[in-house]
């Protein structure tokens, strides 16, 4: 296995690395080599488990994991966590922020039996799933953190122009977040930053089960993908370290599909 980050000392953050997308994600850059920063939130119980798997993590891959159980979305938290990562990877630098929090309101927008969407659960959920990567991105760029060719990634999906049940405040963040994304392509450019968002495919995940009508997504999708599977974490973290490869520094700004071809239809 080509490991072209070792002893670079060179690092990634990941928002949202305990399960699903962004833990899979942080088992393969791991194995290329990239020291992790974990930031979760994961109750009291099953911490244990989660350490155990940080740990073999590190081991098995012999990179550095650092974790912090705290919630990414608070500045007190973010500034906490940088200024500890900055003394801890002393002239190390940040070679990508992967953004993979789930926070948010799955209501409807009306009904009879249930509390619909209001204005604060829209600005939660937009907050903590979009504009708290400008947050980040922001912090660690003010910190000059950031290496020479850096890379900021984040996980959007098909609920970004389908209208899904349930799905209004995460699919009016997601839509904030491919335009951020854009933003800091854009404007982060001369500094050798890029951003780009992953468009996964329906993909069964803890996030994915707390949709309502997710058994409804999940039929569709298998009935509609060319492959006839869903996609896979690890089909997503995949194409995490392709992107941050050198051979991709050219891809910029870019919603990116990955999901066997499950759009086609």
């Amino acid at each position: 296995m080509v490991r072209e980050f070792e002893d670079k000392n060179q690092w990634a953050i990941i928002l949202g690395g305990s399960s699903g997308l962004g833990l899979a994600t942080a088992h393969k850059l791991a194995r290329h080599g990239l020291n992790l920063c974990i930031v979760h939130r994961t109750r009291r119980q099953e911490m244990t488990a989660l350490n155990d798997i940080y740990i073999d993590i590190s081991k098995t891959s012999q990179v550095r994991v650092i974790n912090y159980n705290k919630d990414a979305t608070k500045a007190e938290n973010r500034n906490i966590i940088l200024d500890n990562l900055n003394t801890e990877i002393g002239m190390g630098k940040i070679k990508c922020l992967i953004h993979s929090i789930a926070k948010g309101n799955l209501k409807p927008m009306i009904s009879n039996d249930k509390t619909p969407l209001n204005n604060s659960d829209f600005s939660l959920t937009i907050d903590s799933m979009a504009i708290s990567l400008y947050d980040w991105f922001q912090a660690i760029h003010t910190r000059q953190m950031f290496s020479e060719d850096s890379r900021i990634l984040s996980f959007t999906s098909e609920g970004n122009t389908k209208a899904w049940k349930n799905y209004a405040a995460v699919s009016a963040a997601k839509v904030t977040l491919e335009a951020i994304t854009r933003s800091i392509a854009l404007e982060s450019a001369p500094y050798g930053i890029k951003a780009n968002c992953i468009q996964a495919g329906i993909t069964d995940t803890a996030s994915l089960r707390m949709i309502p009508g997710s058994e409804e997504l999940i039929d569709h999708a298998l009935k509609r993908n060319p492959f006839k599977r869903l996609t896979t974490p690890e089909d997503v973290a995949n194409v995490v370290y392709l992107l941050m490869k050198d051979e991709a520094k050219w891809i910029n700004g870019t919603i990116i599909p990955v999901n066997g071809g499950e759009h086609l239809l």
